[in-house]
């Protein structure tokens, strides 16, 4: 009882710090990545919201289908896992993509792309631009599909608008970025300014992870890896979410700020004392609160009405 009683007190921000911890803890430069892979999607598996899942092959891409009660018909979002390109799955961010499915109101496409450094760039982009091609396959119109992911996922979601508008395809009605990296040559000013305050992700792992992504002589700045570097002119409106504490908080404000100057509707939200990605963490408070607003942008995009949402 008295553990518990000292968990509970523990700050909701810090506890999901210790949950991250514990898994990278676990490692050793001996540790696999499918290994990694593994310890990743165990450490985060599970959902908490009901909600129906179903397997599926998107244009060739693993996938499934999450769905809630009564979702919006003719309507869905495509999301894109995060985890450096290297790690992470549906399984581990089933729970997310459900809170966001249930809030919305709206079914989620869930991808599993393929990862490096087994398969690098572009067969991730491949993969995402593949899978939003099935959705109109199967009669969805581009402006009744919504693109969201996290981390990496958030890139994906960015090259795969932009390799649509170069090939001339409709591009889809909206897109949800949180904690997005867009900078593989990792250039913002916050991989100084909070490299005390973040407690996961340092400059020096998310320059071996684009490494990894990319291959020795791979460009960090080539477009289609690094959206901050594209011209995003002709882009869908864009909900852009970044935890102040993060080191890769200037890689969703820099973005920000060139989508406006390039004319995209955008909105830019700093989350203040939040980390990388925390919107995973349903035990914190402004977790919930982020779900919410997202949900809200996408219903709104989509055009799904507020009752359809649980």
């Amino acid at each position: 009882m008295t553990l518990a009683a000292d968990d509970m007190a523990i700050d909701p921000v810090e506890r999901a710090i210790g949950r991250i911890q514990s898994v990278y803890g676990s490692w050793s430069r001996n540790t696999s990545v499918a290994q990694m892979r593994s310890d990743w999607d165990t450490a985060f598996a599970g959902c908490t919201v009901p909600v129906s899942c179903r397997p599926v092959a998107a244009g060739g891409v693993d996938g499934e289908w999450i769905v809630p009660a009564d979702a919006a018909p003719g309507r869905a979002i495509l999301y894109f896992h995060g985890g450096g390109f290297r790690l992470g799955s549906v399984a581990s961010h089933r729970d997310l993509i459900a809170r966001i499915a249930a809030a919305s109101g709206c079914r989620v496409l869930a991808v599993n792309y393929r990862l490096a450094p087994e398969h690098r760039f572009p067969a991730a982009l491949e993969d995402a631009v593949a899978a939003y091609a099935w959705l109109r396959e199967q009669g969805l119109k581009s402006g009744n599909i919504a693109l969201a992911g996290d981390s990496a996922g958030g890139n994906l979601v960015l090259t795969a608008m932009l390799s649509l508008r170069d090939r001339g395809e409709p591009l889809p009605a909206a897109g949800v970025l949180m904690s997005p990296w867009t900078d593989l040559a990792a250039t913002g000013g916050s991989y100084e300014s909070r490299a005390a305050a973040d407690p996961t992700h340092q400059r020096s792992m998310i320059l071996a992870l684009a490494k990894g992504y990319l291959g020795e002589d791979g460009d960090p700045k080539n477009p289609l890896a690094s959206p901050l570097y594209a011209d995003l002119s002709g882009l869908p409106p864009l909900l852009i979410h970044a935890g102040d504490r993060e080191t890769v908080r200037d890689d969703a404000t820099m973005l920000a700020e060139k989508a406006s100057a390039a004319g995209v509707e955008t909105e830019l939200q700093v989350w203040e004392g939040m980390i990388h990605v925390f919107q995973m963490f349903p035990e914190i408070p402004q977790a919930r609160e982020a779900v919410a607003v997202i949900a809200a942008f996408l219903r709104r995009h989509l055009h799904v009405s507020a009752e359809r949402a649980k």
